[in-house]
């Protein structure tokens, strides 16, 4: 069941192992018109019209700590209070973040609860006397009266209720937002800590090797070397090197035989250890022929001091390579994230769709491996670029990913496409997961709307993305059925923010 909007007081919470202590006095309706002369939106009203909205009214009190609504509770009265203060959780602990307060001498929040007009059908907070508080409930079912009797009132409730909207809407999309960054910030993480550790461990692996490359260049300057070996040796190192530079990689298949010829001549030779050997030999191109000529002008301890060296050489490159290739996966990354939020630059720029889809889609990867997605691109030939509020653009691209991803639980095929239209450009995700039921499609795109567990979203994915949407001028529509879902975003190659 989707979440729903709370526009009296807030958005709720189970909270259990309370006792309440409500009491309810019997207060003179004379004596309740007094009190209500103190509540900002009923001070300048008519008598008779307090008269009649009081005798119509619960007079309640409670201590610190009880509860004045649960979660799930009708939302079936509308609240004043004339002394304390309620707070409203979302969560269960009653110590997290609450999300709302109402306050008696606070113009702005002193009434609450259901208001009219409200289309809430539930409470979706829990509120919390925060301190001993006196209200007065009035209920929901007399305000087609109330608004025939004081209009004045019901006008300023609607405004009390739309400020309160509109508060509400923008706390729950600074929530949505810092969720949304979370579940990046961990696959951002994973995919740094990838690569940050390989470069680790090769510049660890790397200071052992150039020890033992040391070593090897000791003990071969011992030999009393004639310069034909020397130039041999320098030459057959050369060759070597260059070769895994090219970075030129045989199959599985034709490495392991490679290796079990050169492993074969080495032990032929007399040289310890040779299976050490004969994997960076066989990688740098060097078969058995070659080191029967390097061999060949050199006495053999002269030769192993060679090989010895060489190793240590080609490892070096190797454990260099992959410490590049590992910062080079973390810069990408970073770029990847300045592109995506567009650090450093204005608000509006001249945009490159393409780049925000694979900025958006490298971040996501993460997430798309573990959930085993297979991503296919039909990108247009030339696409150009638009003026446009980039960062929240690829906000729009990470939440219809992310919704398709979590229809594909069980991993699937997304697709990405562009398209240049006459006047627009055309973006579409695609997904082969379990589709949009037939019953919810008209309500996809209402805030607040989720079909996803408590905690795990709050309904403003699709809002957020129609809003974005609708800023730039453009459109967003879908198709679905099982097995085939289809976003697309049309946005204007022309438009004035």
């Amino acid at each position: 069941m989707g979440e729903t909007k709370i526009e009296g007081v807030g958005v709720p919470v189970p909270v259990s192992g309370v006792v309440e202590s409500v009491i309810t006095t019997n207060t003179s309706p004379a004596d309740t018109v007094e009190a209500l002369r103190r509540v900002h939106v009923f001070a300048d009203l008519p008598d008779d019209q307090l008269e009649w909205f009081a005798e119509n009214v619960r007079d309640e009190r409670f201590a610190a700590g009880d509860i004045l609504f649960r979660k799930g509770d009708p939302p079936d009265w509308m609240a004043i209070f004339l002394e304390g203060e309620m707070h409203a959780y979302r969560d269960d602990n009653a110590h997290d973040g609450y999300v709302y307060i109402s306050r008696a001498g606070d113009p702005a929040s002193e009434v609450t609860g259901v208001l009219p007009f409200s289309r809430m059908t539930q409470f979706t907070v829990t509120g919390r006397a925060a301190t001993p508080s006196r209200i007065l409930r009035f209920p929901v079912s007399l305000f087609p009266e109330l608004l025939q009797r004081m209009p004045i009132l019901a006008k300023r409730l609607v405004g009390i209720m739309s400020d309160r909207v509109r508060e509400m809407t923008t706390a729950d999309q600074q929530q949505d937002k810092l969720m949304a960054l979370g579940k990046l910030s961990a696959g951002l993480a994973h995919e740094l800590n990838n690569p940050a550790a390989a470069a680790t461990r090769a510049a660890n692996d790397l200071i052992v090797t150039l020890a033992e490359l040391r070593r090897a260049d000791l003990r071969l300057c011992r030999h009393d070397l004639t310069e034909e070996q020397e130039n041999a040796i320098r030459d057959f190192e050369e060759v070597a090197l260059e070769h895994t530079a090219t970075n030129e990689h045989l199959n599985s298949l034709e490495q392991s035989d490679r290796e079990d010829l050169v492993t074969s001549w080495l032990e032929d030779q007399g040289v310890a250890d040779p299976w050490k050997l004969s994997a960076n030999l066989v990688e740098a191109g060097i078969d058995a022929a070659s080191l029967q000529r390097i061999s060949d002008v050199l006495r053999k301890d002269a030769f192993d001091d060679v090989l010895a060296r060489v190793n240590a050489q080609l490892a070096a490159a190797k454990l260099a390579g992959e410490i590049k290739a590992g910062t080079a996966r973390i810069s990408e990354l970073v770029g990847a994230i300045k592109e995506y939020s567009y650090m450093d630059q204005a608000s509006v720029q001249e945009v490159d769709l393409h780049k925000g889809l694979e900025s958006t889609l490298l971040i996501l990867k993460y997430k798309l491996k573990r959930k085993n997605i297979e991503v296919t691109r039909d990108y247009a030939d030339t696409l150009p670029h638009i003026k446009a509020y980039g960062s929240e653009l690829n906000q729009v691209w990470t939440n219809l990913i992310v919704n398709a991803v979590d229809a594909m639980p069980e991993g699937g095929k997304l697709k990405v496409r562009t398209k240049s239209e006459p006047t627009d450009i055309l973006v579409e995700i695609r997904d082969n997961g379990s589709g949009i039921p037939a019953d919810l499609r008209s309500r996809i795109f209402e805030p607040f709307f989720t079909t996803k567990p408590v905690g795990e979203g709050t309904g403003l994915g699709l809002d957020t993305v129609a809003r974005i949407v609708r800023k730039h001028r453009g459109n967003i529509r879908f198709e679905s059925k099982p097995g085939d879902t289809c976003f697309q975003v049309r946005l204007p190659l022309e438009w004035s923010s």
